[in-house]
């Protein structure tokens, strides 16, 4: 009978974890700090269920503990944590975190500072932002440093500074800076992006993709050029980014289902198969619904190695226009392998503060969603099953 009445008691407990609550609650400050100081273990779940109670718990309450771990927490790891998760609340006070944390010897907090900024675009910080491009040299810092400069394209200094680096240095901060271009609509570096187009390299997708991207029909030209004298590889990339520029958008995103289809069920084209997943995806983020509809259509019944990169579409669709992805989602008939999917690709992104982002609009849409509504059973879903 006690075995019995034990197993009942943790599976109420599983149930009760499961529900999301009607609202934030405090709890007491003491629980708190220990699910802040417990940010740093090194058990996943453990990890996830201190994230769990901070993102429940109410801004007054959560936000000067998160505000002191960020400032003198020991563990570094935890530091970061808590600035991520300090997002998630719209509190004015994270902007003054960010700007300590991107003088921070820690790169996780110089990373998160930056990508802040590139969602928060604040003009002051230019020059900051320009003098450390040119000493960040971090793999994993650098690529936010420049988006949070992307972000600020109305100063000449940031676009003298940005058109510079997209014919300097190593290919791969060259691709940083050609994708944040793209992503942010630099139509004054159509010139220097169309010039590394126009080269047979290894950037050919990347410039393809952020002309498609930024939108200025004079693209179209070297795009059709493309076309005839890019690898068959490269040819995803400029099928979708003349959707992007609204031409023949129905054919190039028909080839794009095609390849990938094809693909997926031929065994070694996997450059193809990648360019086609990651050109349903760039029309995904652009609003085309449709395409989302195809990478779940796809990748659901997939395997490796269809189905890691399909899943990474997916992902930044839904981190890059969640309204779009919340939009798809709540129409799939089969939504339980759709999350499923979609929360591959998101363990496979290194973005947390979009993530974080994403997860605080579930959150606040759930909570304020009518209860028994379909908004709030698709926002129950993204919860339980992207456990956050």
């Amino acid at each position: 009978m006690r075995l019995i009445l034990c197993a009942l008691c943790v599976l109420c407990g599983v149930q009760a974890a499961g529900q999301e609550p009607a609202a934030p609650a405090r709890v007491p400050p003491a629980q708190l700090q220990a699910a802040i100081d417990r940010l740093g273990d090194l058990d996943y779940a453990t990890r996830t269920a201190a994230s769990r109670t901070i993102r429940r718990t109410p801004a007054a309450q959560a936000v000067p503990a998160l505000l002191g771990a960020v400032e003198g927490h020991a563990d570094g790891y935890v530091r970061y944590r808590a600035l991520v998760l300090l997002t998630g609340f719209d509190d004015p006070r994270t902007t003054d975190a960010m700007r300590e944390s991107m003088a921070s010897p820690n790169d996780r907090l110089r990373t998160v500072a930056y990508s802040f900024f590139a969602e928060h675009p604040d003009p002051t910080l230019v020059p900051s932002l320009l003098a450390a491009l040119d000493k960040e040299e971090a793999e994993f810092v650098r690529p936010a440093l420049v988006r949070a400069l992307a972000a600020e394209g109305s100063d000449a200094r940031v676009r003298q500074a940005l058109v510079r680096d997209v014919s300097r240095g190593q290919d791969f901060f060259r691709s940083v800076v050609i994708e944040a271009l793209g992503d942010y609509k630099a139509a004054y570096a159509v010139d220097a992006v169309t010039g590394v187009a126009r080269l047979d390299g290894p950037l050919v997708e990347d410039a393809a993709l952020a002309l498609g991207r930024i939108g200025d029909r004079r693209s179209l030209e070297v795009l059709a050029g493309l076309q005839r004298t890019a690898p068959r590889t490269a040819q995803p990339s400029v099928a979708a980014a003349i959707c992007l520029l609204g031409v023949n958008c129905d054919s190039h995103e028909n080839y794009l289902v095609e390849t990938l289809g094809f693909a997926d069920k031929n065994p070694g084209f996997q450059e193809l198969l990648r360019g086609a997943a990651g050109g349903l995806g760039a029309l995904g983020v652009a609003g085309h619904a449709e395409a989302v509809g195809t990478l779940f259509d796809l990748g659901i019944p997939s395997r490796d190695p269809t189905r890691a990169p399909v899943g990474l579409a997916l992902a930044t669709v839904a981190l890059r226009n969640t309204p779009l992805m919340l939009s798809v989602l709540e129409k799939r008939p089969d939504r339980a392998k759709a999350i499923g999917l979609l929360g591959e690709g998101f363990d496979m992104l290194e973005e947390d503060l979009l993530k974080e982002r994403f997860f605080a609009a579930v959150r606040h849409a759930y909570w304020s969603a009518p209860e028994g509504s379909p908004a709030r059973d698709l926002m129950q879903d993204l919860i339980g099953k992207l456990d956050f």
